[in-house]
């Protein structure tokens, strides 16, 4: 018999502290979380939590593999957690009126001659809702504004249909902004209004507002006089 407690820390997702729920693992530094702990981090990050490594300059989600190992393991050790699991994503999809996920089927792998091949994990696919990547540059602040620094992180994944004004908000936060700044976002030498979304833009705007697949924006910042 093998006492849980001895093998916790090993199956604990360091983000939530819970067990492990779709045991992924970052192939930088090979840290594993729970998936959608780890999804939701690199939504505003590009590191690993555990040991600060970058794990990828403008996508870590292509850096990330599914460790169906080790969840086997964890499902295996916790009595009842993968049928709690189960039941949750059941009411969470029927609550909200929606086609239950079926479990993806494992693909038989084509028997071919000669020297066998090493089959490699599936690639994480980012979620299709997160379908544009945009690029926030900083054209500087006006005299007297103050000493203002860009994002450290200034590549983010996001949805077509977040707005001008979501994106202001997620500066103000990272930026930790006074109420009295007043953020302009610009798109090629357009000033862009907060009710427009990322999608109408990009199509608005055509390939002069994208740069390798990025969709390009410039902030600036004026801060209003007392």
């Amino acid at each position: 018999m093998i006492n849980l407690a001895e093998l916790t820390p090993y199956i604990l997702c360091s983000i939530c502290k819970g067990y492990f729920i779709d045991a992924t693992t970052i192939t930088e530094c090979l840290h594993t979380f729970c998936k959608s702990c780890i999804v939701r981090h690199f939504y505003y990050s590009n590191r690993c939590p555990k040991c600060n490594i970058v794990v990828h300059q403008t996508q870590p989600l292509y850096n990330i593999r599914l460790d169906r190992q080790l969840q086997d393991i964890v499902y295996k050790l916790v009595v009842n957690l993968e049928e709690r699991e189960k039941k949750q994503m059941h009411d969470f999809y029927k609550e909200r009126g929606l086609e239950v996920p079926k479990p993806a089927v494992p693909q038989p792998v084509p028997v071919s001659r000669g020297r066998p091949r090493k089959v490699l994990g599936s690639v994480f696919r980012i979620p299709p809702e997160l379908d544009i990547s945009i690029l926030l540059e900083f054209i500087g602040a006006n005299e007297g504004t103050g000493n203002f620094k860009p994002l450290e992180k200034k590549f983010v994944r996001v949805s077509g249909e977040a707005t001008i004004g979501h994106v202001e908000k997620f500066l103000r936060r990272k930026m930790d902004l006074d109420p009295t700044c007043q953020v302009d976002i610009i798109c090629g030498d357009h000033l862009l209004e907060h009710y427009q979304t990322l999608r109408e833009i990009r199509q608005a705007i055509g390939e002069s507002a994208v740069q390798d697949g990025l969709l390009v924006l410039h902030y600036g910042l004026v801060v209003s006089p007392l």
